[in-house]
């Protein structure tokens, strides 16, 4: 089950974070991944030991000068422009680079090797929760890069050799390349959303997208009874089922600023996740439909 939502901030590592403890007291095997790899912040509520850490790599261009004859046939190759031929020399932008592989192929010369170079980190630790199982996986970018799909997939495919029962991503926010990858391998996806206009709005977006990627789905409304039943005419208009609502307390945000979980600070909501969970598994089995 992939946790995302149209834009940051609507509650997306709120509901993976509780959701993911609440199942392992109940018994499951969880292994949580926070693919928001540009700022993960799972962590801050599950407090994981860690014992694991792996650089995550891609590989670019690098061009031996001495075999290179600059006839510019890479730079024409490469959609992203990350490599450019100027009369005397080759400029390689590794930041552009989506390692293709297409520099390195068509070069007459066999000049072009491509090399190793790190971009972020996955890294892996267990919460002490019982009776069940719980791990964690931080996927995390460095500083500077701009890519962050690499990161992503290195870490849900990191959470899904945890060989766990349930598997829970927090996905980034937002509808582009980044989310895509998190949610594109998902049995079903849990659209997290506020019931504001922007929230409407937010939602369309994030529907838009999980239908063009043909994954289940249902709206899972934060803060339910602090706007209006504008999303949930939505719902009910395009077929998109509302598995659940947690609900506007105060106490949430409260603990959330305390890094704690809300499921130890608010009666009730434990009861609010179960719902959400039993209407989430009937969704990726395909009990519940979306259009």
């Amino acid at each position: 089950l992939a946790v995302a939502s149209g834009k940051g901030g609507t509650g997306e590592t709120t509901v993976t974070t509780n959701l993911a403890v609440h199942l392992a007291r109940s018994g499951a095997h969880v292994s949580c991944v926070d693919a928001d790899v540009e700022e993960p912040d799972a962590a801050l509520f599950l407090r994981p030991e860690w014992h694991d850490e792996q650089a995550v790599e891609v590989l670019v261009p690098r061009v031996d000068g001495s075999a290179c004859t600059l006839c510019g046939r890479c730079s024409e190759v490469c959609e992203y422009h990350a490599i450019v031929a100027l009369p005397t020399t080759v400029l390689v932008y590794d930041e552009l680079c989506h390692s293709c592989g297409a520099c390195a192929m068509f070069c007459p010369a066999g000049a072009i090797v491509e090399r190793p170079r790190r971009t972020g980190t996955v890294r892996r630790g267990r919460v002490a929760v019982g009776p069940g199982r719980l791990q964690v996986v931080e996927g995390r970018l460095d500083v500077g890069e701009a890519r962050a799909v690499p990161v992503i997939r290195a870490a849900v495919n990191a959470g899904r050799e945890e060989d766990a029962a349930v598997l829970l991503v927090d996905a980034p926010p937002g509808t582009s390349c980044p989310a895509v990858e998190a949610l594109r391998h998902s049995d079903a996806v849990l659209l997290v959303a506020e019931p504001t206009r922007f929230g409407l709005n937010d939602l369309r977006l994030a529907v838009a997208m999980v239908r063009e990627l043909g994954l289940r789905h249902g709206v899972g409304v934060n803060r339910a009874g602090s706007g209006d039943e504008r999303v949930h005419r939505y719902c009910a208009r395009e077929g998109v089922p509302v598995l659940a609502e947690l609900p506007d307390d105060r106490r949430v945000a409260e603990a959330c600023s305390r890094g704690e979980l809300a499921l130890d600070a608010v009666p009730g909501f434990a009861a609010a996740l179960n719902r959400l969970w039993e209407a989430a598994a009937c969704l990726a089995r395909g009990e519940v439909g979306a259009a």
